[in-house]
């Protein structure tokens, strides 16, 4: 726990905005009032395809990216040795993947059955890897490892086949990322809802490390010594070829945000890359802030955000209240009562945002950030 704002002499408000835009995005769709009654844009895709759900994760991972240059070289810069920045990065990395799995366990810790990937575990290898690519490679070897693991991972899964399925079979049961999930994991500890495969797999993972890079990247472009309106357009066209791109690339290697296929990872991380400029344009450079203040209080303290809303939905679920979950209670009476299913379902969901926001506030009122 800190005081002060963590890594604060490199830090940008439009980052802690997108930052806290996209985990109040994360906790909005992860907590509908109930899952047969949601609006489609707060649905995943059934699998080919995106809808904006789809863009939050990756979004999250391109800002974890950002973060990384905007922390690590002003520390270098300040004489800071890289053997503390690789104890800090591996650190950081257990913790995070810890807490993933706590929450997979939360609250029954029924080992046997435990899913082992998850968000934050995602979030923590793709942190370790990019950390370390930012620490020994330059700007182009960077760059050379993006589009390498874009292409290695293309080339893999339409290629080589799984064992039983064809080569470039891209379905939930016979892609390549799948059989590795089920070989390695088994189906007791991959995602239950779908036992045959899993959205935070290990091969999948490799593609989402170029997503964080994207990020790396981006990182370093704000830290360059172009001036702001430089800096933004830059972002602007650059977002906008990796759309194009990754739009071209869906025609063979569709988007797909389970597989996180090369192209997913070029459209979503061209639309982070603008939605980024657009924030930097309208808060660091125009100085409109007043609108971004509730995001900015999700955004400087999101892992504490993220970690106390997966509890508490867990308790929804578990406690009982007259024979139904507490949050089936508050649901049906509290929204369903008076409300069509579907404007009941989104109504919880902002309720349970607003509820952390106000935690957050009293967080951030008293310069209280929790960090790993």
């Amino acid at each position: 726990m800190a005081n002060t704002p963590p890594d604060d002499a490199q830090r940008l408000v439009s980052l802690d905005v997108f930052r806290g835009i996209t985990i109040a995005g994360m906790i909005l769709v992860n907590n509908p009032g109930t899952w047969q009654s949601i609006y489609w844009p707060l649905r995943h895709a059934e699998w080919h395809g995106w809808t904006p759900t789809d863009l939050v994760f990756p979004f999250f991972l391109f800002i974890v990216g950002v973060a990384i240059p905007l922390a690590f070289a002003g520390r270098l810069e300040r004489g800071g040795s890289k053997r503390d920045l690789y104890i800090k990065i591996v650190k950081r990395t257990l913790i995070i993947f810890g807490i993933g799995l706590f929450l997979n366990a939360f609250p029954y810790f029924q080992f046997g059955v435990l899913r082992i990937p998850g968000v934050l575990q995602r979030i923590a290898v793709c942190y370790f890897f990019a950390s370390i690519i930012f620490l020994n490679a330059r700007i182009a070897a960077q760059i050379a490892i993006t589009i390498g693991l874009l292409i290695f991972y293309c080339l893999l899964v339409n290629y080589v086949a799984a064992p039983g399925y064809a080569a470039g079979d891209l379905t939930k049961e016979g892609s390549l990322p799948s059989f590795i999930d089920r070989v390695v994991f088994g189906e007791n500890h991959v995602w239950r809802q779908a036992k045959v495969y899993d959205p935070e797999g290990i091969l999948s993972t490799i593609p989402a490390i170029a997503t964080t890079l994207l990020g790396v990247l981006t990182g370093a472009w704000l830290r360059g010594e172009k001036t702001r309106f430089e800096k933004v357009a830059g972002m602007f066209v650059a977002g906008a070829v990796c759309i194009a791109l990754g739009w071209a690339w869906n025609s063979f290697f569709p988007i797909n945000k389970a597989l996180w296929t090369s192209s997913y990872v070029l459209f979503s991380g061209g639309l982070a890359l603008q939605f980024l400029a657009f924030c930097y344009w309208l808060i660091d450079i125009k100085g409109y802030r007043r609108w971004s203040k509730p995001f900015e209080v999700f955004g400087m303290n999101a892992i504490a955000l993220y970690v106390g809303a997966g509890i508490m939905a867990d308790l929804f679920g578990t406690i009982k209240v007259g024979g139904t979950s507490l949050g089936g209670w508050l649901y049906q009476n509290l929204f369903a009562s008076w409300l069509r299913p579907v404007d009941a379902s989104l109504a919880f969901a902002i309720a349970f945002v607003l509820v952390w926001l106000g935690l957050m506030w009293i967080l951030y009122s008293r310069r209280i950030f929790l960090k790993v």
